[in-house]
């Protein structure tokens, strides 16, 4: 605490200088320093210690018959240092060397520093198989297609969504008790979960798919703070909330969707409760800015959009 009250705040063409501040006002201010603010603008300057990191990206990218959405977004990637989550659906329609070919042309620039999240389109090929060659240890074990690793002070779990790959989702499969195993080991105050299928979805082409929820309840049990999908062509925003889609503004999983690397655009149906911010129309990908017992998030989009979403939460 000592240390976050003698941050510093620096102004670009201000005068610097240390000074005592109390901790709202600390907390108010280094979220506006990553919304952004113009001018003799505060720009954040961590405390001694903190460890900040990037966690960058979104699913269901890159087709050959139209390339311009996922060069759009992989031109958004060159700008954003970081790591990527390439979270399922990379390369349509079908895992193909061929149609990997195509995601390489743009999201695979960023190949060095992307750990992907398997979709089920790369499942159209028997076990993945050329998703997993194509990616190597950076996908995790190809017999499984989870993993977890670690990204500054948080913990970051990719799990597989194609449930029916490896043995189902339910209590006592093998992935449920990995997880279960994976987050006891790793009582960090703050973990992101991606996955390329939503439990919760307004989308009109898929929605919400029950066959995660006992992945969720695992998260939800361990204190998992952010969860990240893509599926439906879209981006969605939801609030805290428990596995059973019940607002919980103190232990609940804080949930988006980024099915918007680049593919198409898909309607929304009817809003499923809990939902906060919903697009259809803008291409772009998903920065959370990950730093000690918190997180900001902001909705990166195309070129020539307007939409935009950000935000700052703070880990159970």
């Amino acid at each position: 605490m000592e240390s976050e009250l003698r941050e510093k705040i620096v102004s670009h063409g201000c005068a610097v200088r240390t000074v005592r501040i109390p901790t709202w006002l600390l907390f108010f201010a280094s979220c506006c320093a990553f919304v952004g603010l113009d001018g003799c603008a505060a720009r954040r300057v961590p405390a001694a210690g903190e460890r900040i990191a990037v966690l960058v990206g979104a699913g269901d990218i890159a087709d050959c018959s139209n390339l311009a959405g996922a060069e759009a977004t992989a031109a958004l990637l060159e700008k954003i240092p970081g790591t990527v989550m390439a979270v399922g659906d990379l390369a349509y329609p079908d895992g193909t060397p061929a149609n990997f070919a195509c995601y390489d042309k743009t999201w695979g620039r960023e190949k060095v520093r992307t750990r992907p999240a398997v979709g089920n389109h790369e499942f159209h090929p028997a076990g993945a198989a050329y998703y997993f060659q194509y990616f190597g240890e950076s996908a995790g074990d190809a017999s499984k297609g989870y993993y977890s690793y670690e990204l500054g002070a948080w913990h970051i779990v990719a799990l597989n969504s194609e449930c029916e790959q490896v043995g189902g989702c339910q209590p006592g499969s093998a992935q449920e008790k990995w997880l279960r195993q994976d987050l006891a080991a790793h009582p960090v105050a703050c973990t992101l979960a991606y996955f390329h299928k939503p439990l919760f979805s307004s989308g009109g082409a898929h929605g919400d798919d029950p066959t995660v929820k006992p992945l969720w309840d695992v998260l939800y049990q361990a204190g998992a703070d952010v969860v990240v999908n893509g599926h439906d062509h879209d981006y969605e925003r939801f609030a805290p909330q428990t596995p059973e889609g019940k607002a919980d503004a103190a232990r609940g999983i804080r949930e988006f969707v980024v099915g918007t690397g680049g593919k198409n655009h898909r309607a929304f149906g009817a809003a499923d409760e809990n939902s906060e911010v919903r697009n259809a129309d803008a291409f772009g990908v998903l920065k959370l800015t990950l730093m000690n017992g918190k997180y900001a998030w902001e909705f990166v989009g195309e070129a020539g959009k307007t939409f935009s979403d950000s935000g700052y939460g703070v880990c159970h």
